[in-house]
């Protein structure tokens, strides 16, 4: 059943019926493909994610002379992984001390992901299939040498080349054998073998054909509080981003279905100095250290299509924020010969312009707002999904040595976990205001006195916890976000909320802020201030407006300007991915032997120095288990995204707009002024059709997408078919409004120029109480959804006819026709004549055009 709350109604009505007219009843039947089944179950099935704890009492023979015996550690998921990030926790570790130029730290985790079993003991993980050794820091490689005196244990042997004395010591390198395959045997990256070199020159093993410090997920250094207690989040690759492990790769099970080639997860406990030596310098596969870990096994989604060849495919094409959704409901659409739906993210503008103006056929549009072109909007909007943008970071702790406290120096390397922000810091964050912001080796001087980065802000410290203010935290990262290219909707909705807030606008203006800092003139929205020109807000773009470039050298470095020195990202997922692994997208040195030559990118900051804020979307933030800000709302609460904080802005939504199909959070309405739970950036995701479209194969297919969509496709829940984690399932209103716009959709409408009758019969059923209404602002959460095809047959929330048949339509919508919003607000109506797929008669609706 599906939960009920408080409906907040729109100051519109949420049920818009022309006053004085007749009202057409309407029947329908969902026609051509029926219902679709209810997605299969799998292996993941349910909620039970597979969240495991391994100690190293029951896991380590040898615990008891391990660095830290009573370990424990937990993994939040180990059962239908992807390309994801994962959270691995732990206590009874000891405090750590970070890394230096001379030593790889003391009392810390290594994390790393393998994909083979030991051929001695297929409960293990073999210690050469591991990806680890790239991260460049002490104790972190796959080779080095050994102290000399030092006794080489028996299983590094095979692996050592032995010294001759203290001038040539012993050398250790443990290979890399890859999950690939070459003339029947694994791929192998050998430095030595049988105790000897291989020929020719010196094999790096720590950065090989397979991974690279660019690509790598290890984390080489994990550290933990004074309590023994920590936590990191953990990339998880699947064959796609990493070859040499292969997780995932399909491979037939017992019964003979496809599953995921499975890995491990491994976790190396360090202590405070490798044996045979004062400090952490060797490598943790070596076996002092190997015999230590502890390891779970990973399972993983099948990679590839699950859609039958030669079903038919239809393009769904704007926003971003329902992909990680659409990836989820595929395979079950396209279930026992359904229609495959390709994703396209593009600008939903341009989506909804080609869907208003298709006359044969357009791809399916996802948009978060109406159209807004030239013309009437002819587009039916059905509501499919709840989301937010959020702004995610990371950033690990750099106490400061002069003003924190021991307690604050003893959690140094540790991430932060929680981060207020308000439209002001986000219009900061947006318009280069910050000094590093701006390449280095320019002239930086009209950002006058303005921090180098939000951390340092006094603007930022008087409204989060006061430990911020004793860090030093110097990241580029930090001085602005990670945000896409391009045009969209999240673009419009971030500038949105800037531009309401009324402190943010005065900053946007050219006012200081009560310490000091001011606007980067060139973003500036005051002609007066801006150099360029007043910036036009609110846009649907993040303009990177700043001229200061560092000039070419002849014969050198090239020029270097704002984008390059700050780059775009490709999309909002991309955001999320490059801050989980802490990757700022930060510039590096010229290359001038590159083809072309050009400057380089710096590698990602490793966990315990992470500084990277980025725009992404909450399914993102709870795939790759980022951590998110909480934002000002216009109630003035610091909210952070959730399920309850999401449906709470969707209470609140109205419609602000001609266009009453479609909701809103107006940051500027009374809703949204008392809506004190809501997070501000949740958005509503509309697939929008044109129904006057003469394919009735791509409408009726389109139809089947929205009934699966708002119906199963909104129960929360790990397997394929289902609602992912990052959404919040759309209100129950919504829910019937889908279906009405998928039954509209797929019977189509067509347009007459017949005589009008003189009177329509009266229409009773939900359609004349207004129960299916112009967009539904808000309910409660969908706890369970109807079937999809829920259209296929009457139920209590869809339309249901009565009375007589109507006579056609007299003529166009005159001038004098008022503007009435929702599907179900109807002139008096046409019907399509004959009888339709199914046997059953539409009455079609006549949908009045938004005026202007």
């Amino acid at each position: 059943m599906r939960s009920r709350a408080p409906l907040h109604r729109p100051r519109r009505g949420l049920f818009s019926v022309l006053a004085g007219a007749a009202v057409a009843g309407i029947v329908f039947t969902a026609m051509s493909g029926g219902a679709l089944p209810a997605p299969a179950a799998s292996a993941d099935d349910g909620a039970d994610l597979g969240a495991t704890t391994v100690t190293a009492a029951a896991y380590d023979a040898d615990a008891a002379n391990a660095p830290f015996p009573q370990l424990e550690v937990s993994v939040s998921q180990t059962r239908g992984l992807g390309a994801q990030g994962i959270t691995v926790s732990w206590k009874n570790a000891a405090r750590s001390t970070p890394p230096s130029q001379q030593t790889g730290g003391e009392n810390f985790l290594q994390i790393m992901q393998c994909w083979g079993d030991d051929p001695t003991d297929t409960s293990r993980p073999d210690r050469t299939t591991c990806q680890y050794g790239a991260s460049g820091t002490f104790g972190g490689g796959r080779v080095s040498s050994r102290e000399w005196g030092y006794e080489i244990p028996g299983p590094d042997k095979e692996y050592t080349v032995m010294g001759t004395g203290v001038t040539e010591p012993s050398e250790t390198a443990i290979p890399f054998k890859s999950s690939t395959v070459r003339n029947g045997e694994n791929e192998r990256v050998d430095r030595i073998v049988n105790g000897a070199y291989v020929d020719g020159p010196r094999v790096p093993v720590n950065q090989n054909p397979f991974f690279s410090q660019y690509t790598s997920n290890e984390v080489s250094w994990a550290g933990s509080g004074s309590d023994g207690t920590g936590s990191a989040k953990f990339e998880v690759q699947t064959a796609v981003q990493s070859r040499g492990l292969g997780c995932g790769r399909p491979v037939d099970s017992t019964d003979g279905t496809p599953r995921g080639q499975s890995c491990w997860l491994v976790i190396i406990p360090r202590g405070t100095a490798d044996n045979g030596s004062s400090s952490i310098n060797q490598s943790g596969l070596f076996w002092d250290s190997w015999k230590h870990h502890l390891a779970v096994k990973l399972d993983f989604r099948p990679l590839g299509s699950t859609c039958g060849i030669g079903a038919a495919e239809r393009q769904v094409v704007g926003s971003e924020l329902l992909s990680s959704a659409i990836s989820s409901w595929q395979p079950a659409l396209c279930a026992n010969g359904g229609d495959i739906y390709n994703m396209i993210t593009s600008n939903e503008a341009d989506a909804t312009v080609a869907a208003n103006l298709a006359t044969t056929s357009a791809p399916l549009a996802l948009t978060s707002r109406p159209y807004a072109g030239e013309g009437a909007d002819d587009l039916i909007y059905a509501p499919v999904g709840l989301s937010a943008v959020t702004v995610a970071f990371a950033i690990d702790r750099f106490p400061s040595a002069a003003t924190a406290t021991d307690d604050e120096k003893g959690r140094a390397g540790l991430p932060f976990t929680s981060m207020n922000l308000t439209p002001r810091l986000i219009a900061k964050l947006l318009t280069s205001s910050y000094v590093d912001s701006l390449p280095t080796e320019t002239d930086r001087s009209h950002l006058g006195t303005n921090p180098r980065n939000l951390l340092f802000d006094e603007d930022f410290l008087s409204v989060n916890d006061p430990e911020w203010r004793h860090q030093s935290i110097a990241g580029v990262g930090v001085s602005d976000m990670l945000v896409t290219q391009g045009r969209s909707d999240v673009a419009l909705a971030m500038w949105n909320y800037v531009l309401a807030d009324p402190e943010a606008r005065a900053f946007l203006d050219g006012e200081p802020d009560p310490w000091g800092t001011r606007v980067n003139k060139y973003s500036s929205t005051n002609p007066g201030v801006n150099p360029n020109g007043a910036l036009q807000l609110p846009t649907d773009t993040f303009p990177k407006s700043d001229p200061t470039k560092r000039e070419a050298i002849k014969g050198g470095a090239g020029e270097l300007n704002v984008i390059g020195w700050r780059p775009y990202t490709n999309d909002l997922d991309t955001s999320g991915y490059l801050t989980l692994r802490g990757d700022a997208q930060i510039s590096g040195s010229w290359d001038q032997f590159g083809n072309p030559p050009r400057y380089t990118k710096e590698p990602r900051s490793l966990q315990g120095s992470q500084a990277v804020i980025g725009l992404t979307d909450s399914a993102a933030s709870e795939k790759y288990q980022i951590v998110s800000a909480h934002l000002k709302n216009p109630a003035g609460q610091f909210t952070s995204v959730s399920t309850d904080s999401m449906l709470a802005a969707a209470s609140a939504m109205v419609s602000p707009t001609a266009q009453t199909q479609t909701v809103s959070f107006d940051f500027g309405s009374d809703a949204a002024r008392s809506a004190t739970a809501a997070y501000p950036l949740t958005l509503p995701i509309y697939a929008a059709a044109n129904p006057y479209t003469t394919d009735a194969k791509a409408r009726s297919s389109y139809a089947t997408f929205i009934r699966y969509a708002s119906g199963y496709g909104q129960q929360p829940g790990p397997s394929v078919g289902q609602l992912p984690v990052g959404y919040a399932p759309i209100p129950d209103t919504w829910h019937q409004q889908a279906v009405v716009a998928a039954n509209v959709i797929q019977g189509g409408l067509i347009r007459s120029s017949a005589p009008a009758p003189t009177k329509a019969p009266a229409a009773s059923g939900p359609l004349a109480s207004g129960a299916i209404p112009a967009a539904a602002g808000a309910a409660s959460a969908t706890g369970s959804a109807a079937a999809p095809g829920a259209g296929a047959a009457s139920s209590a929330t869809d339309p249901v006819a009565s009375g007589a048949v109507a006579g056609a339509l007299a003529g166009a919508q005159t001038p004098a026709d008022p503007g009435v919003g929702g599907l179900p607000a109807v002139l008096p109506a046409s019907l399509l004549a004959g009888a339709l797929a199914g046997g059953v008669l539409f009455l079609i609706p006549r949908l009045p055009r938004r005026l202007g």
